[in-house]
Order: C-alpha cells, then structure tokens, then sequence
C-alpha cells in the first residue's frame, strides 16, 4: 500500500460525465481519489444546494467504485471573494463557504482548498485586505464547527503566490482548520520572480501543509501545460513535499476536447507516481 494518496482534479476530464463516471474514470486511471470543482460559474456553484436525492446518488457512486471524493477545490470565490468591493459580494462570498462546508460534511470530504485571492476581478488596496481577512476569521470558524479543514493555494497573483506569503494569513488566523494547500507549479513560476527554490519556499509552511495541487507550468503560463513539457522539478517537490509530512497530492490538468482523455489521464499518473514512489521511498 502506498504511504501516500494522489488525487485527480475534476477538470481532467469531460463534464457531460456522471459522477459514477468519473469516479470509474479515475480508478481506470490510477488516482486514490477524486478532487471535486466548485468554480465561478453558475453551474458548479449550482452545487452548493444539491438536493439529498443527488447527493445520495453521488454517495452511491463513491460505495460502488471505492474511490471517494477526497477534497474541494473551491475557486468560486474568484467571482465573490472575502474581500470584494460590493458589500453583497461579500456576503455572498461567505455564503458560498459555508455551504461549500456543509457540503464537505455531507459527502465525508475532509479538504477544502481556498483560493488565495483578496479580489481578481477588482484592484486590491487595504480595505480589500481587511475585509478578506475579516471574511476569513468567520471562514474559519465555520469549518471548526463542521470538522472541515481548509488550505490555501498558492496562486497566480502576487497577493498569494508563494507558501511563505499564505502562511502570514494562517498565523494571523491561528486556527488547526486553515492551512497552506500549495501548487507546484505556481510556486515555481514565483521563485523565478522572488529568487531561492521551490524546497525553500514549502520550508516556510513547515507543520501546515495539508495537501498539494501537482501541476505542470512554464515561465508566465500557469495552466493547460501537459506533464513533462514545462519547467516543474516535480522530484524536488515531491521530496521536499514528503520531507515536510504531505501525504496527499492531486493531479492538476484540463480536459481538452478531441483528446483522449483518457489515456491522458493514465500517463499523467504514471508520470506524478514515478516521482512519488521515488519521494516515498527515500523520505
């Protein structure tokens, strides 16, 4: 048995899938288990008021494949983020946590990853700061009383790129429910900016790490670069990941249209797990 888990991102493969489907789907391919999308857009958010009936349905899926629903990858807070201008947005915001928390609860999903935005589609400034860690604190409290742990990611934007400037917000909060969730190939992206190494910036969040997106990246492109092709030291994540207690990963990679998804989606298991057994077996 593997002393670690890899997971494989919702978006690696087509949505006209059912979630038997794509549970099928990533047992074929390799993955432990499946990271469920909750992005901006009206359709995953849709997912935030599942009816029983459909959550019975999912929970049937997962009994039937043995593969679960290990975590949430909550984007949609790129559209109402804590910090938003508009007051509406904020509450929104908050709503779509904790119903993402509740969710997390009915299905046994144990991770929520955040994304480490004040604002994106707005100009950020001391206010937006403010109320996204006002936004947080209430966050947080909502995943202590539900059991949910939650991790920010690493981004794209300078608000939040690296572990080091993620974790100045777990120690402001303070709380064993928030956490850094990192993506290797967005630090990476930011090393080149800021200078010193992956290893060295996952270093920072010793003791708070709770999982990490594995994704491929090249310099300024942060998604859609297939497994291989880009400039991600997978092994010394995979080392300095393991060396500091991570033992959950996820495969992170869009499905294209007309591909063979498929075979996608088992070369890009076999490419991550070479590196995590090497890391497994070293550490």
């Amino acid at each position: 048995m593997n002393s670690y888990l890899l997971g494989l991102y919702e978006k690696s493969m087509p949505a006209t899938l059912t979630w038997r489907e794509k549970l099928e789907a990533a047992k074929a391919a390799g993955f432990d288990y499946v990271e469920m999308s909750i992005d901006e857009t009206d359709a995953k958010l849709a997912r935030l008021d599942m009816t029983e009936n459909k959550l019975e349905e999912i929970r049937s899926a997962v009994k039937s494949t043995g593969i679960p629903l290990g975590s949430i990858c909550l984007s949609g807070h790129r559209r109402f983020p804590f910090g938003a201008t508009k007051e509406e947005d904020r509450k929104r915001s908050l709503e779509i946590m904790e119903k993402a928390i509740i969710l997390a609860a009915k299905l046994g999903i144990r991770t929520i990853q955040l994304a480490g935005y004040d604002v994106y589609y707005e100009e950020g400034s001391e206010k937006t700061r403010a109320d996204f860690i006002e936004g947080l604190k209430k966050a947080v409290l909502l995943a202590a009383k539900y059991g949910v742990q939650m991790g920010f990611e690493t981004m794209e934007t300078p608000f939040m790129d690296t572990t080091e400037k993620a974790m100045e917000y777990v120690r402001l909060v303070d709380s064993p429910y928030l956490g850094v969730y990192p993506d290797s190939g967005n630090i990476t992206n930011a090393k080149l900016i800021y200078g010193g190494t992956v290893a060295e910036d996952l270093q920072t969040g010793k003791g708070h790490l709770i999982a990490m997106h594995l994704k491929e990246t090249v310099p300024g492109k942060y998604r859609e670069i297939p497994f291989g092709t880009g400039h991600v030291d997978f092994q010394q994540v995979a080392e300095a990941a393991f060396n500091l207690g991570v033992r959950r990963f996820v495969g992170e990679f869009w499905y294209k249209e007309g591909t063979d998804w498929a075979q996608i989606q088992k070369d890009a298991c076999k490419f991550l797990r070479g590196y995590l057994d090497k890391a497994a077996a070293t550490c």
